[in-house]
């Protein structure tokens, strides 16, 4: 039982997360790609504040590391297992993706953008904005990887 409902919320939290990314990817980084150094500027100081410190973002964080730590717990007597071994990996990802990529590469360039004036962004300003858009990238495959093992290993344990 503990499996199956911890792995139900790894799936629903990692769906959401992705979908979240897939947004990001898909919509916000071709409005902000096309935007000189001034709009980017302007949009990173509105948009970064909110997504710093959204409550969504640090409730799917948490679900996306417990959820699926919760699950190995109630998988434990099936290590080789490959619902086991899947949420492993997907859990892997997720602390890879939105914590590591996050904390040492995404939130120092976001720093960065938002000490810029919007009347001088420096002449080196596409640095960080490709900085950010690969970031995200990184971040949504690793999110996708995660929800597929989620998925897969929920789907095999209910089988």
């Amino acid at each position: 039982m503990l499996p199956d409902i911890a792995l139900g919320v790894s799936v629903v939290a990692a769906g959401l997360w992705s979908g979240l990314l897939l947004m990001l990817t898909t919509i916000l980084h071709p409005v902000y790609a096309s935007q000189g150094p001034r709009g980017f500027a302007e949009g990173m100081r509105a948009f970064l504040p909110v997504a710093r410190t959204s409550p969504t973002n640090t409730v799917l964080v948490a679900l996306l590391v417990l959820a699926p730590a919760v699950a190995l717990v109630g998988l434990r007597d099936q290590v080789t297992g490959a619902p086991f071994v899947l949420t492993a990996v997907g859990l892997a990802a997720t602390v890879t993706g939105p914590l590591v990529v996050s904390r040492r590469w995404a939130e120092p360039n976001y720093d960065v953008m938002l000490s810029w004036e919007p009347d001088a962004v420096p002449d080196d300003w596409r640095v960080a904005r490709t900085r950010w858009l690969r970031a995200n990238w990184v971040r949504a495959a690793l999110t996708w990887l995660a929800l597929a093992c989620f998925l897969l290993a929920w789907y095999l344990h209910l089988s």
